[in-house]
């Protein structure tokens, strides 16, 4: 085959790294934005806190300003060249590979120190010696591994032990395979052990707190909590015996096979169960960092109704305080009228006007930030004007992002970026974005309702259903169905999954 060159004209849309970085801005939450901000805080000394009428990022005056020095390095003339006496006459002091020294234009006009370099905007009430209270806990691998001193382990048991319990999962679990324990501290810490001794240690870590730690499957998880408990009587015993003989029909809740297995009368059943389902099935989940419980949400927006009128407002962490440092616009005004200039200065001067660049930039996408979350906010909030008015789910209307996108005349894909991870807090409560969007189901008189009034219908029916005879999904369809909702069985079996709902068979209650 016969090589040959052709040209080939192709229209190639790319976005730049500014682009990109914006697009990441837009999707952050408002928690991670203060991150976001502190680290371009620390990297670029160009950037500071500051106050309102000081945020005026692009003046005509700076940019002109900026402008003038620009062209003031590039209009210099070249150096001529040194001769060779003269080039050992002068003292080596150029060294362009080196970040330049900017030490002598951050002194004030009496030589000391600028005061804007000896404060931290982002912790203020660290200047004023106030003390900031921090929450000190352990982890769960450090409530175990406190506990492995309570053992008599030499070195090696030790050290085998310590291998156990960094392979746990953050719930408790210890899903690793013995045998990849055994190859980890073979190949890593040269010792040579076998499966059953790794066994032998991990019962014993399973007698630490929380109970059920270091179990390898929930079976296990719960019989070793219940045998913690065995001197509190038959109900103990009892549940035992279920997670042992017939754990499949107990997970599937087929009561009746073991009533019958263990000729166990109902309201014994009843004893046995409620001594299961008030164990841990996640005994590492409570402790210290893992604690779900102790999280929160940092809210986006904020809508309040004010004499039935909505307002709608931002997140004050949403839209920092920025401005270019005053220090490193005067070391550009310095350089623009001084009059030698060396090209040590202009190595200088170029990091500087760096900086300057990089910090207008940033504040600039923190502005568009801003104004974009607030318009997609603005629409959302129009859209569904009657729930925010109200508080009524049954009031919402249906919403998808296209809707939305038309509105603020964004693309589809930026609205979808606005709405991740962000919450807006009303008098009703705090909701995540994406809880208003949703598609539409026609009813038998032809309106339009949102699947969310469905969904909130469906979980109200479950609620209220009778947990001895829950109800089918056929059931539930027929209810909806009469309610006037056209919706097929297996949309209502989608819903019920979304909703957390398990089957009829497995709601069953004793």
């Amino acid at each position: 085959m016969a090589l040959g060159q052709s040209l080939q004209q192709k229209l190639l849309q790319k976005l730049s790294p500014q682009q990109i970085q914006l697009m990441k801005l837009y999707q952050i939450p408002t928690a991670i934005l203060e991150e976001r901000i502190k680290e371009e805080l620390e990297e670029n000394p160009a950037l500071e806190m500051g106050d309102d009428k000081e945020n005026e990022v692009i003046e005509e005056e700076d940019a002109q300003e900026d402008i003038d020095a620009e062209e003031s390095i590039e209009d210099e003339e070249p150096e001529e060249p040194k001769t060779e006496t003269e080039a050992e006459e002068e003292p080596a002091t150029e060294e362009f590979d080196n970040e330049p020294d900017l030490s002598e234009y951050i002194l004030d006009d009496e030589g000391e120190i600028a005061e804007y370099r000896m404060k931290d905007d982002n912790y203020p009430e660290m200047d004023d010696k106030q003390t900031i209270p921090i929450k000190l806990e352990s982890s769960f691998f450090d409530l175990v591994l406190d506990q492995l001193g309570m053992l008599e382990f030499d070195d090696r048991k030790y050290k085998i032990a310590e291998q156990i319990v960094g392979s746990l999962d953050d719930d408790g679990y210890l899903r690793r395979e013995l045998t990849s324990i055994e190859d980890d501290l073979a190949f890593r810490q040269n010792i040579i052990t076998n499966t059953q001794e790794i066994e032998s240690i991990i019962k014993q870590i399973q007698q630490f707190d929380p109970p059920g730690v270091g179990a390898r499957d929930l079976q296990e998880c719960l019989l070793i909590q219940l045998k913690r408990k065995q001197s509190e009587g038959i109900a103990v015993e009892m549940a035992i015996q279920v997670l042992t003989k017939y754990y499949d029909e107990f997970i599937k809740k087929h009561y009746d096979k073991i009533k019958k297995g263990l000729t166990l009368s109902d309201d014994s059943l009843k004893d046995v169960i409620h001594q299961i389902i008030k164990l841990n099935p996640k005994p590492g989940g409570n402790i210290g960092e893992f604690n779900k419980a102790e999280s929160y949400i940092v809210p986006d927006f904020y809508i309040v109704n004010n004499n039935g009128i909505l307002e709608l407002s931002l997140n004050s962490k949403n839209a920092p305080e920025l401005k270019i440092s005053q220090g490193y616009k005067e070391m550009m005004r310095q350089y623009e009228h001084g009059d030698k200039k060396d090209k040590r200065q202009k190595e200088a001067v170029i990091f500087i006007k760096q900086k300057i660049d990089s910090a207008k930039w940033f504040i600039e996408m923190i502005q568009q930030r801003q104004i974009t979350l607030m318009s997609t906010m603005g629409a959302i909030m129009k859209h569904q004007e009657d729930f925010f008015q109200t508080g009524d789910v049954l009031l919402m209307k249906p919403m998808i992002l296209k809707d939305i996108a038309e509105k603020t005349h964004l693309d589809i894909s930026t609205v979808s970026r606005v709405a991740s991870s962000k919450f807006v807090q009303t008098e009703f409560g705090t909701y995540r974005l994406k809880y208003f969007f949703s598609e539409s189901i026609s009813t038998d008189s032809g309106e339009e309702v949102s699947t969310t009034e469905v969904k909130e219908i469906l979980s109200n029916m479950i609620d209220a259903e009778d947990k001895q005879k829950p109800l089918s999904d056929d059931e539930l369809t027929d209810m909806l169905n009469e309610k006037g909702y056209n919706i097929a069985r297996r949309t209502v079996a989608k819903y019920r999954e979304q909703l957390n709902f398990s089957v009829a068979r497995l709601r069953r209650e004793v």
